[in-house]
């Protein structure tokens, strides 16, 4: 290997102490080289202050020195002053530059996120831009991908040089990602109909095909949602004893839950309710691709202007943050003679744990307050927080996390309460005599916001004799 010359090393000691971009990850890659003893130290630094080179290994030099791989353009003057420092006297590091750099094992197996990152820095350096940790904050950690179609997270390419790249960027977005066509989700339009506000950057069209479960489903991410959340009450859905009955699906949407009664727990029959045109042409694909058509019905429009009644023994109603506007039409479905079982969606917020989280975080400030517990923090400090791990306090937290969920339980518990008293008193003036409810099980699905839970109440309904 070649080390760089007396002027590039010169160069890259001297001003900012930064690569251009232009020269990251290709051919030779900035180096800090140190005596062997001091590599473990000077790794740890420089993971800490994230400008170690992840993407190539080090290496041990003829000379018994090891050259520990940098970024560049994110290493500072400060950065080799704090290193030298920390050596002992009459010894030192250098900055300079190897050829042919060997690639880690992380690098040879990239994570598809990696992968992006890497391809786009290069795109960025081909472009003479400059990467830099907003760019890098700026990529998506996380997206959807259906079939060829990668969907990415409204929070993410917001910079504006990403816009001067035009249709390279979603390009190189694309071939990272094993994709062909890509788009972007937006905010939910307040249009009544929960429609997406999803850009496609790249490809012509916006269907694609999921499964779940077995459970083909097909629709235009341009038009129609799909929550990858709610896959675990969809599982549960398609597990329900539903033989023989008849369902109501209030908000079908694509056939989240319409497919699986129908496919996996054995409903006869499915009226569905939808008033968005585009998930109505997308759920009408979705029963025909499993082969359920037959036994389903479905109804276009405001379903509060349904005039079906006196038809279910199950009501599915998953809207959200709230279905109560739905409560009164579900009442009316159910079977006026035998009564049946609501699925009732909510967002519930949980005001206790959140009280208790607040009186959590007083009682830690009135302890840091204190002259003995302001002791012991900087004494903390310097063992490196070690008593925070201890036993005893992690105890003490595990006894708060449970408070928490018990507080969390107990809010979910007195809405479904609260919920079951509501629909007897619609039930009662629908019909002109009692009828009773009884809570028989509330699942979790997903945390929406801190303390905020959507969770679903299967509400049974029975009149009284």
């Amino acid at each position: 290997m070649a080390a760089a010359s007396t002027d590039q090393q010169q160069r890259l000691r001297s001003g900012s102490g930064r690569m251009d971009a232009k020269n990251l990850n290709s051919g030779p890659i900035s180096v800090l080289i140190t005596k062997s003893q001091f590599a473990q130290q000077f790794r740890g630094y420089l993971e800490k202050e994230r400008i170690l080179d992840v993407c190539h290994r080090m290496q041990k030099l003829l000379d018994g020195t090891v050259a520990l791989p940098v970024l560049g353009e994110k290493l500072t003057e400060q950065h080799l002053q704090e290193l030298r420092e920390s050596l002992p006297p009459e010894t030192t590091c250098t900055l300079t530059c190897i050829q042919n750099p060997l690639p880690s094992k992380a690098a040879r197996v990239q994570s598809p996120a990696r992968k992006l990152c890497r391809e786009l820095q290069r795109l960025v350096s081909d472009s003479g831009g400059r990467w830099s940790d907003e760019l890098e904050d700026d990529l998506p950690r996380s997206w959807q991908q259906h079939g060829d179609l990668v969907l990415l997270s409204k929070d993410s390419f917001r910079a504006a040089l990403w816009k001067e790249l035009g249709l390279e960027l979603w390009e190189t977005v694309a071939s990272a990602l094993g994709a062909r066509r890509i788009a972007k989700q937006g905010r939910i339009s307040p249009d009544g109909v929960r429609s997406p506000t999803v850009t496609l950057l790249l490809g012509q069209d916006g269907w694609v095909e999921h499964v779940d479960n077995g459970i083909r489903y097909t629709f235009d991410v341009t038009r129609c949602m799909f929550s990858p959340g709610n896959i675990t009450e969809k599982l549960r859905v398609a597990s329900l004893p539903c033989a023989g009955e008849v369902l109501v699906d209030l908000y079908a949407g694509i056939g989240y839950f319409t497919v699986p009664y129908l496919v996996h727990a054995g409903a006869a029959f499915v009226h569905a309710c939808e008033w968005n045109p585009h998930a109505v042409e997308a759920l009408r694909k979705n029963l025909e691709l499993n082969g359920v058509q037959d036994r389903c019905q479905i109804h276009q429009g405001d379903n509060r202007q349904l005039e079906l009644q006196d038809v279910a023994n199950r009501v599915n109603l998953g809207l959200l943050p709230s279905s109560e506007e739905g409560w009164p039409i579900a009442c009316q479905l159910l079977r006026k003679g035998t009564g049946g079982i609501l699925h009732i969606h909510q967002n519930v917020e949980s005001f206790l744990a959140k009280a208790h989280l607040h009186s959590g975080h007083l009682e830690e400030q009135q302890l840091q307050q204190c002259p003995e517990q302001a002791v012991s923090n900087r004494q903390e400090d310097r063992m490196g927080q070690r008593n925070r791990r201890s036993p005893k306090n992690a105890d003490i937290m595990d006894s708060g996390r449970e408070t928490q969920a018990a507080a969390t339980r107990a809010e979910w518990q007195r809405w479904a309460e609260t919920t079951g008293a509501q629909i007897r008193v619609l039930l009662q003036q629908l019909h002109g005599k009692p009828w009773r409810t009884n809570i028989l099980h509330i699942e979790p699905v997903k945390s929406y916001a801190p303390h905020v839970y959507h969770i679903v109440l299967d509400l049974e309904c029975r009149p009284l004799s």
